[in-house]
């Protein structure tokens, strides 16, 4: 195999890295914008499997820079499809990495944002899309692009919407990691945004599990959409709780409009059924084990900051 991976030094990136042996790897240096410099890339290579991680993927910075999500994340990827599609004859497989976000905004989310009563429930591969951030958008396009590319060049791809992963080492930026750490530097006071949104969390090594999982099995795998789950709804607010106790924090949460998101979903959650009938793959790490990991890394941070 040789394995081409764009993103390779983002949260994804770096983690799956480790875990790729007994493969060749090369490693996209080019702005996914500059279709030349990433076709001769993809030239100078010659992959027969692409993972494509690189993309912006901070949700809410998007309705603020939608044309640099359009370029980067739908125009990005348009240029290394068709560059592979031109100069690789031997090419067997296109990972990509789409998002839960394109489910959007579905009657669910109103009923929670009117205090209405409501019956949880699961998006899977089969819910209609809906999305409302340019984040989501083009991450939905790319997924067109690609089902248009399979059926008619027969252009070999499988996409996963990812759901909300933690366990970032870097990057605090994200909700987990946003709590942890204010929470560890602010002993009295933090400042949230909204917490009514509910949202399922995956740990980042079961996501690795999921594409190292889809990399190995690409016959059962290859012009598929997968949701990888887990099924655990959470409401913001309580996950906030939940990792209060973990850290008997005992300061005043403060929720502040201003943090609140333009768009704002109310509810995404998914399942893992579909990826776990055809590759027998579902999460393993459960929200105590995942958190605990997570807590103990951010602390470990702090201490020597």
């Amino acid at each position: 195999m040789k394995l081409f991976i764009t993103g390779h030094d983002g949260f994804i990136g770096k983690a799956i890295l480790p875990k790729i042996t007994n493969h060749q790897i090369g490693l996209l240096q080019s702005d996914l914008r500059d279709i030349k410099k990433v076709e001769q890339e993809i030239i100078d290579f010659d992959p027969t499997h692409v993972l494509h991680l690189g993309a912006l993927s901070e949700v809410a910075h998007s309705f603020s820079r939608p044309l640099d999500y359009a370029y980067i994340d739908y125009i990005g990827t348009i240029n290394l499809i068709e560059s592979i599609q031109k100069n690789c004859k031997n090419f067997q497989h296109f990972l990509f990495p789409s998002t839960m976000e394109v489910y959007g905004w579905q009657p669910i989310s109103d009923r929670i944002k009117n205090k209405e009563k409501f019956d949880t429930e699961i998006f899977d591969e089969n819910t209609i899309p809906n999305p409302n951030s340019p984040y989501a958008i083009s991450k939905l396009a790319c997924e067109k692009y690609l089902e248009y590319m399979h059926r008619t060049k027969g252009f070999p791809f499988t996409a996963v919407r990812q759901t909300n992963t933690y366990g970032r080492t870097e990057n605090d930026f994200f909700i987990t990691e946003a709590i942890i750490t204010r929470m560890l530097k602010n002993s009295e006071k933090i400042v949230v945004g909204d917490i009514e949104p509910y949202r399922n969390f995956l740990h980042v090594d079961d996501l690795i599990r999921a594409w190292l999982t889809i990399l190995e099995n690409p016959k059962s795998s290859i012009g598929k959409i997968y949701t990888v789950g887990p099924n655990n709804p959470i409401q913001i607010k309580d996950y906030i709780k939940i990792i209060q106790q973990k850290l008997n924090w005992k300061g005043i949460i403060e929720q502040n409009t201003e943090f609140f998101r333009t768009g704002e979903i109310y509810w995404l959650n998914s399942d893992c059924a579909q990826i776990r009938k055809d590759l027998n793959f579902e999460p393993i790490i459960t929200i105590d084990q995942g958190l605990d990991r997570t807590i103990a890394h951010w602390k470990n941070v702090i201490r020597k900051n």
